[in-house]
């Protein structure tokens, strides 16, 4: 850690913010893992008596420490999740005898419940893939069309929320492949935890309370979510007890028909398929049309009864030595993931300081040119021509590192052009920038296999319109930024065509060895903090959770990354010193100061250079890892 990280490091008292349960709390922090003394304070503990030389000792203890959470180690399995309550869902199938795709649908479906802006089994998401016994890993899209209805002359605000901003559910088909190809226990089994919460409450996290308040006069418009999000009339109070008994009645539907399905002899995958139907053709199906109907939205049964979630082969590249395996489209982070790397692999980005105005700024460059590629030419590959091999060659990033000089900032650029690849848009409308409102999780189980997902609802709470009697809330990927402003770009809202998203879990093979899954929310962020987090990991050799809390960056864009020549300002977290902010400045950077913990939210899961795994989760939001 930099001299400079260390004068912003935070006091002892915040370690354990964020609150577990104290048997949690035992689990996911052990003694061990706190700061180390050194050789003489230990010698000294024995001589002076038990506790005089604790290292939260007045007298013993040190000044500062380097991290709000601590490293957790995971022997038989690992959970990083976006809530505690999540991780110790997905860890409890694990003690279970449940797989990693097992504990990932258990947190996914807690975190339904207890992140309800930026997660629901109606939203979208991807997942990442190691089967340790083959060495696979594959990629898995859950990311629902547009309606075939869709009116594309609309005024673009209908898009943002309410009925006609509802794209067809994804996440819940997601969760079925997962269990059917990966996982190993009952749906009944792994949707409890959630169904639990659901029905009897749990304690509603402050930064939860605060995201409703913020978004009470949109939730406010529509009763049904009114009923669930504004309980008599107003949010519901940090630390108060919050429940969604429409939805532990639909995940309750789900899991019976599962249980029936298997008491009348029906195989494992028949039995899932059972519930599947019951979301995508069933009652769910069917009270989502008829309330779409009612409320003058454009979904109907038949979008969902066409929805399937595909496998498909990851994104990849080799960043000095390391695999990085990440999402295919519709993600367009899969490939800012592969080009951001192939454009620094010819920077000696180990040799700056972390925080020199240097390598940040190439750091922010990089992102730059890999924007204006990936906003130009990715879009749904079912119905265009995407140039995926080209964006994601060395070739192509040695081409586009001309572009970057080191001393100096230079303007957005246009996307590169590409040999029989679509022309640039004829129009530049203003393409707004939204924030993305999603959620990710990491997880290993005890044979070495490992599953990323990200998933999520669009925008903060996605549709903000709970679908009728299902308390599910769908994702508003149909808003700009999830598409594309103008009309004759690839990426425009168009009925059956699937927006694009940001999410991108990936893995990471070290000589084909597992060596790190992680993913991380954030919205246009979510490519630009991956980034970091590698660059921590691979190029800095930090342990994770110093990989994780360690300072980042973000560009910000005006109108928008779809358009070039945009202004871009580069926004720094607070705890960047200011000698950073000024040479940025003196680069030409645009720069601004923001919160010191407030980009991104990353769950990783690591294995270090002896072979065991620890996870990190990220002080951000609610992070927390779990272990057993």
């Amino acid at each position: 850690m930099t001299d400079t990280s260390a004068r912003h490091a935070v006091s002892r008292r915040q370690v354990m913010a964020g609150g577990l349960s104290t048997a949690a709390v035992a689990a996911a922090m052990p003694a061990a893992a706190l700061a180390q003394r050194s050789g003489a304070q230990q010698a000294d503990a024995g001589q002076a008596g038990v506790g005089r030389q604790a290292p939260d000792a007045p007298t013993s203890a040190p000044a500062q420490v380097a991290q709000h959470r601590v490293e957790v180690p995971g022997p038989n399995g690992l959970v990083a999740a976006g809530h505690p309550l999540a991780s110790m869902a997905g860890v409890s199938m694990l003690m279970q005898g449940g797989s990693a795709a097992d504990a990932a649908v258990a947190a996914m479906a807690v975190l339904n419940v207890v992140e309800p802006w930026a997660s629901s089994a109606a939203g979208n998401g991807l997942a990442t893939c190691l089967e340790r016994k083959t060495g696979k890993i594959t990629a898995l899209a859950f990311t629902g069309a547009a309606p075939a209805l869709v009116d594309d002359t609309a005024d673009p605000s209908v898009f943002n929320n309410g009925p006609r901003a509802v794209v067809t559910p994804g996440a819940f088909g997601g969760w079925i492949e997962l269990a059917r190809r990966y996982g190993k226990l009952p749906l009944a089994t792994v949707l409890a935890p959630a169904i639990g919460y659901a029905h009897d409450g749990h304690p509603l996290d402050p930064s939860i309370s605060q995201t409703i308040t913020r978004m009470q006069s949109v939730l406010s418009r529509f009763p049904t979510s009114a009923a669930i999000y504004l309980p008599e009339g107003a949010p519901p109070p940090p630390r108060g007890m919050f429940r969604n008994v429409p939805l532990a009645r639909s995940f309750q539907a789900l899991a019976d028909a599962e249980s029936a399905a298997l008491a009348g002899g029906a195989s494992r995958e028949d039995a899932l398929s059972a519930a599947y139907d019951y979301f995508y053709t069933g009652p769910i199906a069917q009270e989502m049309d008829r309330f779409s109907r009612a409320s003058g939205g454009w979904l109907r049964m038949a979008d969902m009864a066409r929805y399937r979630p595909v496998w498909r082969e990851p994104l990849a590249t080799n960043y000095r030595g390391y695999d990085v395996i990440s999402s295919p489209l519709t993600s367009r982070t899969g490939l800012e993931t592969c080009e951001q790397l192939n454009l620094l692999e010819g920077f000696d980005i180990a040799s700056l300081p972390p925080e020199s105005p240097e390598a940040l700024h190439l750091i922010a460059e990089c992102i730059k040119v890999t924007k204006s590629d990936v906003y130009r030419y990715a879009a749904d590959p079912t119905q265009t021509s995407v140039p995926v091999e080209i964006l994601t060659s060395k070739a192509f990033a040695e081409r586009r590192r001309h572009l970057i000089d080191p001393a100096r900032a230079i303007p957005f650029p246009a996307g590169g052009d590409i040999a029989g690849a679509p022309m640039p848009p004829r129009s530049l409308a203003v393409a707004s920038h939204v924030p993305g409102h999603t959620t990710s999780l990491s997880v290993t189980d005890s044979e070495g296999n490992a599953v990323a997902v990200t998933t999520t609802l669009g925008g903060g709470f996605g549709a903000c319109v709970v679908m009728g009697e299902t308390g599910l809330l769908c994702n508003n990927g149909l808003r700009t930024g999830s598409t594309a402003p103008y009309r004759d770009h690839p990426n425009f809202v168009q009925g059956g065509r699937v927006p694009l998203l940001g999410n991108c879990p990936t893995i990471v093979l070290e000589k084909g060895r597992f060596k790190m899954a992680f993913g991380t929310p954030g919205g246009e962020t979510i490519g630009q903090t991956q980034f970091q987090h590698l660059i921590n990991i691979l190029d800095r050799g930090m342990p994770v959770q110093e990989a994780i809390e360690y300072p980042r960056l973000s560009l910000d864009p005006e109108p928008g990354f779809y358009t070039p020549g945009a202004a871009i300002t580069l926004r720094l977290e607070s705890r960047f010193g200011p000698e950073t902010f000024a040479g940025l400045k003196a680069m030409g950077h645009n720069v601004q100061r923001v919160g010191a913990f407030s980009t991104g939210s990353i769950q990783a899961v690591l294995e270090t250079e002896y072979g065991t795994r620890v996870a990190g989760s990220d002080p951000r939001r609610m992070g927390y890892s779990v272990g057993y």
